[in-house]
């Protein structure tokens, strides 16, 4: 049976209908290629008999794009084979453009990466006025390009400066916004009209060519070498690298392609870009990206940590003890899933501040189009402020998310427990304290879970699930559908103080500071950071948290750790912290001051005395850049290993998710686990050893990362 279904009318109209067999939705794979190959033969045979050709889809949605298990299997050895084969594609596609009959692109759902570039090969495109329909090129986003035409004929169509979001951002539209941007020409609002547009368009252009197949084609806004987009490309790639901090191929790739293709004829425009998608294919980048954002992500969210055997449980009343930052904003991502909260907090002022939250975020919204009026007031409407426990009666789960203090956490969990339903659930969202060790307050213990978000929570995609020592399976399951149903993605890791994301985390703030306590210049510390590809630096990120919290919590842990007659060992960065605050009052951000200043009006700045205090001038000057990189990565994907080898961590999937989506971990790497493996096992554990011998045992790697190297064998 065919991919692709060969309907030629007695209108002489040929309608492609593609339909991959055994597959829910089309890919662009070998037994595509195989059918795109004998479709262009029976064209050419039946050219004279066509008066127009409608591409469309039997399945709901139009196209997915590429393959992406085939094109993550591509190495550096299959390079020429590869090239040949997408060029081969390519021309099956370029042979149904050149016809020089009307070609129409019929979409009847999400037409993503491959799946938009077959419509873009075709001479008019007609999609269906749905809202849950995408399209876009989000290639960029696995670190590859559109390999299908896409960084030539969109540019050909829209522009090169138009192109780019789509392009070098991975951006992606509805019909409307589609139709705006000049990507499709026209809306249908049924499958029927559809059709009868499609057919319309072959009646209207009994003749059609592509505008860049014309003589005399300009390029819409200029082609690259017109003045106005010379002087525009000139600056492109710094504004680039400014962006990517040189850590992501693909956008540059994608630059470069559109830019020089731009300046030959679309055919030889077509080879540049299958040089440039060979590149990427075959590199290490694409490989980690692709392999954790995919495969990985696709297996967290399918519920493979997930207690098997426990039915889905679909939550209409949560409870949030309160209502500070991080309470409002569980109570938005809550309520905006359709759930009921109630919002609790010392008095219902606090709780209405925190409630105002929600209508700020709602209210930005409804000014960009994005929600209505009646829609904001509806969620408004779901959240209760309260200063009242009796309100919690009969809520499904309830999360606290206090100040970090043991015994405040303890009083709201007796206070609250009494009013859950049968069986409910009582989630922390701590971010340090150990989750058997609140559950000590608890009557019902094996109902009791870790549920830790991350600030801001209406923008932060994880939330990492704890289960404590006496956690049933069936409240882990449970907790698991509360998370996916609020849209988030839940990893699930072991009890251990920090658990896994703060432990890592506090390896990487830790480190930058100590290396501000070494005499490093804190302008090269985040640098180092930023350049490494996290988000920010480490004493930005520092500044954020707030280093009076930072004591707190190293303060509990270390009470903790002594009150079980063990040994605190301090970490270097400790000095530094306690210098910064007790010595000089500087706090952090919300305190006004801390690694850096924080003026009323303009941007912050490192605080100018740091290099006075800290800074040892020749030793800044010796300090290499990627040593400092890699104290950054090092140190995290250490921690991670141990969290595994403690078995805190479950998986290397949760691993490389988690340390991206939780902490920021370089997404360029693919995870923290991800990292070490495309560094190489043996190669990872030597250069740990000498970071080791040169900065303290804290680099030491684990007994599970000797293990790997000695068998030269990748976490999986």
């Amino acid at each position: 049976m065919s991919a692709i279904h060969y309907d030629l009318g007695s209108d002489q109209i040929l309608t492609l209908t593609i339909d991959m067999p055994g597959q829910s939705a089309n890919t662009m794979n070998a037994d595509f290629r195989a059918a795109m190959t004998e479709t262009v033969g029976k064209v050419r045979n039946d050219i004279d008999n066509i008066r127009g050709i409608i591409v469309t889809s039997a399945k709901k949605t139009f196209f997915a794009g590429g393959d992406l298990k085939e094109l993550f299997g591509v190495t550096r050895e299959d390079a020429g084979a590869f090239e040949d084969m997408v060029n081969g594609m390519k021309a099956e596609m370029r042979a149904l453009e050149t016809t020089g009959k009307p070609t129409v692109a019929a979409i009847n759902g999400s037409a993503l990466g491959g799946g938009l570039e077959i419509c873009l090969a075709c001479h008019h495109r007609v999609v269906m006025d749905d809202d849950r329909i995408q399209l876009g090129l989000p290639e960029v986003t696995l670190g590859l390009l559109p390999g299908g035409g896409g960084t030539q004929r969109l540019p050909r169509m829209i522009g090169l400066e138009a192109a780019f979001p789509y392009l070098m951002e991975g951006k992606k539209v509805n019909p409307k916004a589609a139709l705006k941007a000049g990507i499709v020409d026209e809306l249908a609002s049924s499958p029927d009209e559809l059709m009868a547009k499609a057919r319309a368009f072959i009646d209207a252009n009994p003749k059609s060519q592509q505008p860049w197949d014309r003589k005399g084609f300009k390029f819409p806004g200029g082609a690259p070498h017109h003045p106005a987009m010379a002087q525009k490309l000139a600056i492109a790639p710094a504004m680039l690298k400014q962006k990517t901090k040189g850590c992501y191929p693909a956008p540059e790739r994608i630059l470069s392609a559109a830019v020089e293709g731009a300046q030959v004829d679309f055919d030889n425009g077509s080879l540049i870009e299958t040089r440039y998608f060979t590149e990427l294919t075959t590199g290490q980048v694409a490989k980690n990206m692709t392999g954790t954002f995919w495969f990985q992500l696709n297996a967290v969210n399918a519920g493979e940590s997930r207690p098997a055997g426990v039915e889905k449980e679909t939550f209409r009343k949560v409870g949030v003890l309160g209502a500070g930052m991080m309470g409002a904003g569980i109570a938005f991502s809550t309520a905006t899933r359709g759930i009921d909260v109630v919002l609790k907090d010392v008095s219902s002022e606090n709780a209405e501040k925190g409630k105002a939250y929600s209508e700020k975020l709602l209210a930005k919204k409804v000014s960009r189009g994005r929600m209505t009026e009646e829609q904001k007031t509806e969620v408004l409407n779901r959240i209760k402020a309260t200063g009242s426990a009796d309100d919690l009666e009969g809520c499904d789960l309830v999360i606290e998310a206090v100040f970090e203090d043991s015994e405040l956490k303890a009083k709201v969990t007796r206070e609250a427990e009494a009013r859950l339903v049968k069986n409910g659930i009582f989630a922390s969202n701590t971010s340090t304290i150990p989750i058997t060790q609140l559950a000590e307050a608890s009557s019902a213990p094996d109902n009791f879970i870790g549920l830790h978000f991350f600030s801001p929570v209406d923008k932060m995609q994880l939330v990492e699930i704890i289960v404590g020592a006496k956690t049933s399976d069936e409240t882990l399951a449970r907790a698991f559908d509360y998370v996916q149903q609020i849209g988030k993605i839940p990893i699930v890791v072991n009890d251990s103080r920090g658990f896994f994301t703060s432990r890592v985390f506090g390896t990487f703030v830790n480190e930058g500071i100590a290396m501000l306590g070494e005499g490093i210049h804190p302008s090269s510390i985040e640098n180092a950071g930023v350049l490494a590809g996290m988000p920010v630096g480490p004493l930005a990120i520092s500044d954020e948290v707030s280093m009076t919290l930072m004591q707190h919590i190293r303060d509990q842990s270390k009470k903790d750790t002594e009150a079980a007659g063990k040994t605190w060992n301090a970490h270097p960065a400790e000095a530094v912290i306690d210098q910064m605050v007790d010595s000089h009052n500087r706090k952090g951000k919300a305190a006004g001051a801390g690694f850096y200043e924080y003026p009323e009006s303009g941007r912050k700045y490192l605080w100018p005395e740091l290099e006075k205090l800290f800074v040892d001038q020749e030793k800044a000057r010796s300090t290499e850049l990627q040593e400092l990189k890699d104290r950054i990565l090092f140190i995290q994907a250490i921690e991670t290993v141990r969290c595994l080898e403690e078995g805190v961590l479950r998986t290397v999937e949760d691993a490389n998710i988690g340390s991206i989506f939780g902490i920021g971990y370089a997404p360029w790497t693919g995870g923290a686990i991800q990292f070490i493996n495309q560094y190489g096992v043996r190669a990872f554990a030597e250069r740990a050893k000498s970071l080791a011998e040169r900065f303290g045992e804290r680099f030491n790697p684990p007994a599970m990362l000797l293990d790997k190297a000695e068998a030269n064998t990748p976490f999986s």
